[in-house]
């Protein structure tokens, strides 16, 4: 369009991708994120990721998912009762603030250059 200027894009010196989250599909960036809102079971943190994502993880991609994230350390399970809760860890809580570092470094500017 003539008279209209395009912002130059923004130049972002990147990082590589935390280990706690899997870039393919952010299934454990995801979790980390509503866990960090308090422990809850396998189904809530579907339904969590559902509401957010509009796609309910099946349960053949979710638990195997969360037996990898507690054997690293970033979650741990707690039963109560016959309910198994899931919770973030420090190395967790820590995996998610550099995930988060990583996105905004990583992704920042196609956020910027839409607005």
């Amino acid at each position: 369009m003539p008279g209209k200027r395009r912002q130059p894009a923004i130049e972002v010196e990147c990082c590589r991708p935390p280990d706690c989250c899997d870039m393919r599909g952010m299934l454990s960036f995801l979790i980390l994120h509503v866990l960090s809102k308090g422990k809850m079971y396998g189904s809530e943190i579907a339904e969590e990721i559902a509401r957010r994502k509009a796609e309910r993880p099946n349960p053949g991609t979710l638990y195997p998912t969360l037996k990898y994230m507690e054997a690293k350390g970033l979650i741990e399970a707690l039963r109560e009762g016959r309910t198994k809760y899931y919770r973030l860890t420090p190395a967790g809580k820590q995996g998610l603030q550099q995930a988060k570092e990583f996105f905004v470094q990583a992704y920042g500017d196609i956020v910027l250059e839409s607005m």
